[in-house]
């Protein structure tokens, strides 16, 4: 076994605990950053390791426990995984920074629930086993709580306790789902799991498909897929810009297990489960994704469309996944790390144009004036994620759209098209109109604006931004090799057999020759 598998999130884990032993006064928050940063490093380290094995096509195995894959715990490291934990550092290496400016010092705890929610992101990533996967959703929607809660009061509490009575309430199906499914199939791994549907006899059909139903309508909820995607625009508006811009790869660990699921467990092999739910799942795309932009469209305050736009991109990967051949997989996946760098970005853009903005309204940031002084970079800023979310040329967005249209089989071909492009013309308009008003729209003289200088300019922020924003840039200029990855990720994700005999083939230390 290959001990490196474990430690993008055991590095986390100790981060956490070192992080909440320094919290005390006398340690100063030089010292917490310090810890954070330093989990950091060592965390991009190991993940660096993992990701050159497993972009050769390696399927790493590590059994916890050393207990065989089928009884006890594993972990599995395969090209996706490598993938998402690549995503998930360079996003987190973001918020990090941003957070550093001063914001972390009003939040307790800050940074040991960050480094929490790193915990449960790369072991949602890398578990083998689906029970697991409820344990890691867990640890990373408990330290989203107190991320979004932390500093809060007023209004943003009530929307946090509905985020919470929403997730719990998801969390409990999520565990009668695998009760179900455990007593039909009589295992929890993921590689056996996908193994025994293939065997199932038809009277254990009926149950499989109430378990395995209730499991996906529980992704969907993670994912924001509609109707469950209530909860996201005012919780993701409400908080701090940093959480706001970590969360948003929490939609996509949902889209990461259905996709998961959908090619281990419901493939051409899988018999009377073959497809299961796909269909369902592509209309509720398509229409989730016109909703989504008709949301964008109508939002009145900056944040709160970008959360719309997060619910827009995680619709347009349900519709490449559920499509389910090898060139929209890959085109969803070339999409994935594109569209969480850009909505992160513009949540921290919006950030930078609250702080910029005058005291002339309430309203976030609608009433920034010509004579703004420091209006040129957020407005660059929000420039290039504009064009970025919108996929327009030559950016990465509009490489992942045309690669998933090209890629869109004859049978759905007008709607599929009609709803990519119509969707996206509606938030080229939004992003368009909300340009306009933060950046052209000049205030009456009945309500002169005044400066607020208690709010100073931050460049760490902007270097965050700026950071997320590069990303986006880079895999535009980096397209043809990422996409490469992208197209033997999605062939090895529709290949699970060879998923399977790597699981199996590992075998416990003290018991092999």
């Amino acid at each position: 076994m290959n001990h490196l598998v474990i430690l993008p999130i055991l590095v986390p884990m100790l981060g956490a605990a070192l992080s909440l032993f320094v919290e005390h006064r006398r340690y100063g928050p030089r010292v917490q950053r310090g810890v954070a940063w330093a989990s950091l490093a060592l965390l991009a380290l190991a993940e660096s390791q993992l990701l050159a094995r497993t972009l050769q096509g390696e399927v790493l195995v590590y059994l916890l426990g050393d207990w065989p894959a089928r009884l006890g715990i594993a972990l599995v490291a395969d090209r996706l995984a490598g993938w998402m934990l690549g995503t998930t550092l360079l996003l987190a290496a973001a918020c990090l920074l941003h957070a550093c400016t001063g914001w972390d010092r009003r939040a307790p705890h800050f940074h040991a629930l960050f480094q929490f929610q790193l915990v449960g992101f790369n072991g949602a990533f890398l578990t083998g086993d689906i029970f697991n996967l409820f344990v890691f959703f867990e640890v990373l929607l408990i330290a989203s709580y107190g991320l979004l809660l932390s500093g809060g009061r007023g209004l943003r509490v009530r929307i946090g306790l509905h985020y919470v009575v929403f997730n719990v309430s998801a969390s409990t199906v999520f565990l009668i789902a695998l009760g179900m499914l455990y007593a039909t199939l009589g295992s929890l791994n993921m590689a056996e799991i996908g193994q025994r549907i293939a065997t199932l006899p038809p009277t254990h059909l009926k149950l499989a498909k109430t378990a395995l139903g209730l499991l996906m309508v529980v992704f969907c909820a993670k994912a924001a897929l509609l109707p469950l995607y209530l909860w996201l625009p005012e919780s993701y508006a409400r908080a701090p810009a940093a959480v706001a811009a970590l969360f948003v790869i929490m939609t996509k660990v949902g889209l990461y297990a259905l996709l998961r699921i959908g090619t281990q467990w419901f493939g051409n092999e899988a018999g009377a489960l073959a497809g299961y739910g796909a269909d369902w799942l592509l209309w509720a795309g398509l229409a989730t994704l016109l909703l989504g932009a008709l949301g964008a469209l109508a939002a009145t305050r900056l944040r709160v469309q970008v959360a719309y736009l997060v619910v827009v991109s995680a619709a347009t990967l349900f519709i490449a996944f559920a499509l389910g051949n090898a060139g929209t997989i890959a085109a969803g996946l070339y999409y994935l790390p594109h569209s969480t760098f850009t909505a992160a970005a513009l949540f921290l853009v919006a950030d930078l144009i609250r702080r910029r903005r005058f005291r002339a309204g309430e309203r976030e940031g609608h009433e920034l004036a010509a004579a703004l002084p420091g209006k040129t970079v957020p407005g660059l800023l929000f420039l290039l994620g504009a064009v970025a979310m919108a996929g327009l040329p030559p950016l990465a967005g509009f490489l992942a759209k045309a690669t998933l249209l090209a890629a869109v089989p004859d049978a759905h071909v007008g709607v599929v098209w009609a709803a990519v492009l119509g969707g996206g013309l509606l938030v080229i308009i939004a992003l368009v109109r909300s340009g306009i008003r933060l950046f052209w729209h000049v205030p009456g003289d009945d309500a002169p604006p005044v400066p607020d200088p208690d709010v100073p300019a931050r460049p760490f922020e902007t270097a965050a931004t700026t950071l997320l924003l590069a990303c986006t840039v880079a895999m535009s200029l980096f397209a043809a090799p990422l996409m490469r990855q992208a197209d033997a990720t999605a062939a090895q994700l529709l290949s699970p057999q060879h998923y399977l005999l790597d699981v199996r083939g590992t075998v416990p230390q003290s018991r092999s020759p």
